[in-house]
């Protein structure tokens, strides 16, 4: 592998890297706190579009965690500053939570069900018959369809949930329209997270704990990775991929001394 240069810059991905299933994962903490003494720009990227940066933000501290709310981009961020590079000023049917709407009209969209030039499928504990109906019938009619992420299942305590991919097969299925995916693993949400940053990708790491989302997304976008085995990949799995990790180590508590 060809040498790169020393670390200046750090993305990491949240679930199963700094917390999983509600609870810090053990050395998150400090190796956070490392980070925000170090001055080196860093970002807490998530799939998730339900919160805001500000919501995961108090959501992390009180678990123990400080992320500053800038210091978190999320997919719904992605989706917001993707439709307003293409279409400024567009307009929008929104199925999502908060996190997906706030991004929206602060990137000055209209939500609307009239005619949208969008249908944005998001993250939400609730989706509705009702809504998804709306959102096959305009596809039909010609909206363009957009997802903040691919990610079929998302953890919970009780177990796997269906999350934004699963309805979005639906929907492709009765419309036959595939969406645009926007977050991991879309090097486009990588970039742009790296460029909020004011990072460079050839000095920059990405770790995460997925091979098929955080891994690729890192390797594609042109940084350094790091798989952690606190989350849904374990060690053994890492050989089935065609890709690997620059490196694997067990949890974030082994990269506090490399910040």
């Amino acid at each position: 592998m060809a040498e790169r240069k020393p670390i200046e810059s750090w993305l990491t991905d949240m679930d199963g890297v700094l917390i999983h299933e509600g609870t810090p994962v053990p050395g998150a903490e400090e190796f956070l706190r490392r980070l925000r003494e170090s001055g080196k720009p860093f970002l807490v990227l998530t799939n998730n579009s339900i919160y805001t940066p500000r919501d995961l933000s108090a959501r992390l501290a009180g678990m123990g965690l400080e992320v500053p709310e800038e210091c978190i981009w999320t997919s719904a961020l992605a989706t917001a500053k993707f439709l307003k590079g293409q279409r400024p000023g567009g307009t929008a049917y929104v199925i999502g939570e908060a996190g997906l709407t706030t991004a929206l009209y602060q990137a000055g969209y209209v939500l609307t069900d009239n005619n949208p030039d969008y249908v944005v499928l998001g993250e939400t504990r609730t989706y509705s018959f009702e809504a998804l109906t709306k959102a096959i019938r305009l596809i039909n009619q010609g909206a363009r369809f957009i997802c903040t992420n691919p990610d079929e299942t998302g953890p919970s305590t009780e177990g796997v949930l269906p999350a934004t991919g699963s309805v979005a097969a639906l929907i492709t299925k009765a419309t036959g329209v595939e969406p645009y995916f926007v977050g991991k693993p879309n090097p486009l949400m990588m970039r742009e997270a790296l460029n909020t940053a004011g990072a460079h990708s050839e000095s920059a790491v990405m770790i995460g704990d997925r091979m098929d989302t955080d891994i690729v997304a890192g390797m594609e976008a042109g940084m350094e990775t790091i798989l952690v085995l606190t989350g849904l990949t374990a060690a053994a799995d890492v050989e089935r991929f065609p890709y690997r990790p620059t490196r694997v180590v067990k949890s974030v508590a082994d990269l506090v001394d490399l910040v």
